[in-house]
């Protein structure tokens, strides 16, 4: 049984274990947002979003703005 909730990342619907209660052992916590990123990303989508997504976004934000 999972001890976290099940939700799917809002931006490809992927499936994943939300561990917002235990945030240093949840997988988004493993990609590290600069400020801007955080800002880029949180002006798109509300919810979770898997590591996957969250490092294709700071690789889109980075295009963006060329950086």
């Amino acid at each position: 049984m999972n001890k976290h909730e099940i939700i799917s990342c809002e931006r490809c619907r992927a499936r994943m274990e939300c561990k917002a209660n235990a945030f240093n052992k949840c997988q988004c916590s493993t990609v590290y947002l600069n400020l801007n990123e955080v800002q880029y990303v949180s002006e798109n989508f509300e919810g979770c979003l898997c590591a996957k997504c969250l490092i294709e976004l700071k690789e889109e934000y980075r295009q963006i703005f060329k950086l």
